[in-house]
């Protein structure tokens, strides 16, 4: 479960999953070898959030998988999943670690090389870079829309942190990310909504392995 060694990492949204569940999108994934699942499905009510969360928990559990919540700490506390995953809005890396306690994986997004370090002075165990590439999965503002692989490089460069690229992220361009100094990458949509989530996910996963 080191984020050191993840190369595929599935950020989940229903609303990217061409008409299919979210469950049914991460038990393909899991197949095609992700590393890491994170529950993200903003928007959703938080009992529906709660009740996603129990079933991927059994999901990644039954792969070996560490399941990662975004954002709501109280979530991952209570689908007993293996950490949480903070932007720089929410509350602060040293929270959630004395929330979770010390097992727990916390990781950060970051965009600029001063945000990473502050993650890993407060603790952070992996920083989620990006959006590496123009995205529109989520909000993301003009400044950090894009970043490119360079940004990806400089904050490789300044932590001591594993680095996973976020944002506009496939099998096309996934290798250029880990040769900046990215451990791995995450994705929605490359995943979510390919017609084989399964291919897709061992595709990219190849993709990155050849990259490292």
């Amino acid at each position: 479960m080191n984020p050191t060694e993840w190369r595929t990492y599935l950020v989940t949204q229903e609303s990217r999953s061409a008409g299919r569940e979210t469950a049914a999108v991460v038990e393909a994934a899991l197949s095609g070898g992700v590393d890491a699942v994170q529950l993200r499905e903003k928007g959703r009510p938080a009992r529906e959030r709660y009740e996603l969360g129990r079933r991927l928990r059994d999901l990644t559990a039954d792969a070996g998988v560490p399941l990662i919540v975004n954002d709501r700490i109280d979530l991952a506390a209570a689908v007993d999943a293996d950490g949480v995953h903070l932007g720089q809005s929410d509350l602060p890396a040293e929270i959630a670690r004395g929330r979770l306690g010390d097992e727990a994986i916390v990781g950060v997004s970051a965009s600029t090389v001063p945000e990473a370090r502050a993650a890993a002075e407060a603790g952070a165990d992996y920083l989620g870079v990006g959006a590496v590439y123009r995205t529109g999965t989520k909000d993301v503002p003009d400044e950090t829309n894009g970043v490119g692989p360079e940004r990806v490089a400089a904050i490789a460069d300044a932590v001591d942190l594993p680095v996973v690229g976020i944002g506009g992220i496939d099998a096309g361009n996934a290798g250029a990310v880990t040769a900046a100094g990215a451990a791995g990458v995450a994705v929605v949509s490359a995943v979510t909504a390919a017609a084989d989530p399964r291919a897709a996910a061992a595709e990219l996963r190849e993709v990155v392995g050849d990259g490292r």
